[in-house]
């Protein structure tokens, strides 16, 4: 007997015995109808917790009580509402409202829209989100950011100065479809375009006030920062001594009001009370000093009374209806991801979880009836909600209590705003808006992603240069190009044997991992649809022309590659395991790709398909008479089976 030859079969019984392993069958999933696989797509598309879930198994009446619960959250907690609580909710509830009213004045300002309007939005939406909302320590009520998005954006076609009564009129249809939105739909999470678009809007919403600031009567309408310092600088001379001298304690004032929140809780009372003081001693100064009648530009008288239905007013039709649904829009989708993001914020602080479809529905239906009771966007406030949760709120009743004060002040307190200062509403607008300038928010972006950080330069420059809508938009544009990049151009790689274990891992990552002779192995991370196919089509024939090159070179390294044998290629494994849905044009790319490979004497083998792919797989065999893409003996559940058994086979052929 020839010693080589007898020495060549050992080491492949060896290397035979070494890879043998259990093989598991790939089973087939459970047949379902096309009803029960659409139901199980819509259920886990829009449901994921599943609420229906605490309905099974329970007795009629039971159901009825738990549906009401689900729609209700008050029902949930208010049977075991307490004394004690009570208190607690008094107390915070007082505390936001010295807060609520002052900013509920300015923040309706700085939409360009009649004061008294910004009161009305601080009394009806908490009452309805207090019986809506699972959030136990957000305060609602009007915010900056809306704010200047609907003023700016209306004012682009309708002048507040010159038609006030339309203008007002589409405020109102706008927080209708802006509710609209809310109801249905929530998105606009991307962490980098709210951190650019925040810190943009905050620096915009400052410089619009440089008009009450400093006197200023002939300011532009325009939002970029350019337009604003030109009005600035043009304008000097309109400056008035006596507007620096009121704004100047303002200032100093309510400059601690939006970083005492969240930095010194112990400190609530500063952040609650600062900007009702500074309301206080302006409006005295101003009465004392006759200011008024010195080019100090006041409020002026408010209208007594509560919150008139608006309903008649609201725009369904006609030339504006395209303007008020794209406002609805923006402005709907803005504020319900910051009522949401502080919703989370102080529930993860509490230890207690937030439902995100019921905060979508809270404050969607808070806005609709809003829009039919004179108010105006209106979502969870971080400022209001960081002095609730710090005060010590321990329910929803917290709205209801500042509510009621806001209802007292329509009712009974109006006349004593007729003299205070539109500098000082100014002043409370810039210093909330400071605190929304996140610059620990913009470090982590940089660290961990900067594409993030692109998108949030791209959304910050694009409102403070060119508009706060055309900022956004391109931030979220961008994110929207870096996704469609990702679907279109999806992560693949080679994978290669950890020598002693039977794991597989990334040959670039992994400097153990080691290929294995014979096998061109490649885990594939997304699903495979029309989007992709050619891409990863193209990308597999380039892993195999690599691996073809490196064969003939026998021991060159390419690509970072590390391959230690010179055997020719048996098969290419796929890893399937990340690949969640296959459309026809992922079936076809497995039937082209099959060909391709079959021309080159190379099989294709699959590991660990879901059930979705190996169903489409097998309705394309059976489309296809004669027609083989899913061979029962090339379909495996994991690499380290895969490799053992066709390694055996590969041996069993050399020994013959």
């Amino acid at each position: 007997m020839d010693p080589i030859n007898n020495g060549e079969e050992e080491t492949s019984k060896k290397e035979i015995s070494r890879c043998s392993i259990d093989v598991h069958k790939v089973a087939p999933p459970p047949q379902r109808s096309s009803f029960e696989k659409l139901k199980s797509r819509l259920k886990e598309t829009f449901f994921p917790d599943d609420p229906l879930r605490q309905f099974k198994g329970q007795p009629s009446k039971r159901k009825w009580i738990l549906a009401a619960q689900y729609a209700f959250p008050i029902l949930q907690w208010g049977p075991n509402y307490s004394l004690s609580h009570f208190k607690s909710d008094v107390v915070s509830g007082l505390t936001i409202a010295s807060l609520a009213i002052p900013q509920g004045i300015s923040y309706a300002k700085l939409a360009n829209l009649p004061p008294i309007v910004g009161l009305y939005s601080s009394f009806v939406p908490p009452l309805v989100y207090a019986v809506l909302g699972s959030s136990r320590d957000v305060a609602v009520g009007p915010v900056s950011i809306a704010s200047l998005i609907l003023g700016s954006m209306l004012s682009q076609q309708v002048s507040p100065a010159k038609d006030p009564l339309l203008f007002l009129q589409l405020g109102f249809s706008s927080t209708f479809f802006a509710g609209l939105t809310q109801a249905s739909l929530g998105f606009l999470r991307q962490e980098a375009t709210l951190v650019g678009f925040m810190a943009g809007a905050a620096i915009i919403v400052s410089l619009q006030q440089l008009k009450s600031l400093l006197g200023i009567t002939h300011f532009t309408k325009q939002m970029g920062i350019l337009p604003v310092l030109s009005s600035v600088f043009h304008r000097t001379t309109e400056v008035y001594l006596l507007s620096l001298f009121i704004f100047g304690p303002s200032f100093l004032l309510l400059f601690p009001v939006p970083h005492q929140s969240m930095k010194r809780p112990k400190l609530f009372w500063v952040s609650a009370g600062m900007p009702l003081a500074s309301v206080i001693l302006s409006t005295i100064i101003v009465f004392a000093l006759k200011a008024q009648n010195h080019g100090i530009d006041v409020i002026g008288k408010l209208e007594e009374g509560l919150n008139p239905p608006s309903w008649n007013m609201l725009h369904f039709r006609g030339e504006y209806l395209g303007l008020v649904i794209k406002t609805g829009l923006v402005t709907g989708i803005i504020s319900l991801t910051e009522g949401i993001a502080v919703g989370r914020t102080f529930a993860a602080l509490k230890s207690y979880r937030v439902d995100g479809n019921k905060e979508m529905m809270a404050i969607g239906i808070m806005n609709i009836i809003g829009s039919s009771t004179s108010c105006y966007v209106t979502t969870g406030s971080f400022s209001r909600s960081a002095v609730n949760h710090n005060a010590g709120a321990k329910t929803a009743v917290s709205n209801v209590v500042m509510s009621v004060t806001v209802m007292v002040t329509l009712l009974l307190l109006m006349p004593l705003f007729r003299f205070t200062p539109n500098v000082v509403l100014g002043a409370i607008i810039v210093t909330a808006v400071l605190g929304l300038i996140d610059l620990p928010a913009a470090r982590r972006i940089w660290r961990i992603d900067k594409f993030d950080f692109l998108v949030m330069l791209a959304s910050f420059f694009g409102v403070i240069f060119v508009s706060v809508q055309l900022g956004l938009a391109i931030a979220v544009g961008m994110s929207i190009f870096r996704m469609l990049l990702q679907m279109t151009r999806p992560t693949t790689m080679v994978l290669g044997n950890i020598p002693g274990t039977n794991l597989y891992t990334n040959l670039h990552h992994y400097k153990d991992a080691v290929s294995v002779p014979g096998f061109l192995i490649l885990s594939i991370q997304a699903p495979i649809n029309f989007a992709n196919a050619n891409y990863l089509k193209e990308r597999i024939m380039r892993w195999m022309a690599d691996y073809e090159a490196d064969h003939i070179t026998h021991h060159h390294q390419l690509q970072g590659i590390k391959q230690h044998s010179t055997t020719s290629l048996h098969y290419v494994i796929l890893d399937m395991s990340c690949v969640s849905a296959l459309d026809t044009t992922g079936v076809t790319l497995f039937k082209d790709l099959k060909k391709a490979l079959e021309c080159k004497g190379v099989e294709l083998v699959l590991v660990n398909p879901i059930g979705e792919v190996i169903e489409k797989l097998e309705r394309a065999e059976s489309e296809a008479a004669g027609s083989i893409i899913l061979r029962a003996d090339l379909v495996y559940l994991t690499t380290a089976e895969a490799v053992a058994q066709l390694s055996s086979a590969i041996n069993l052929k050399m020994m013959m």
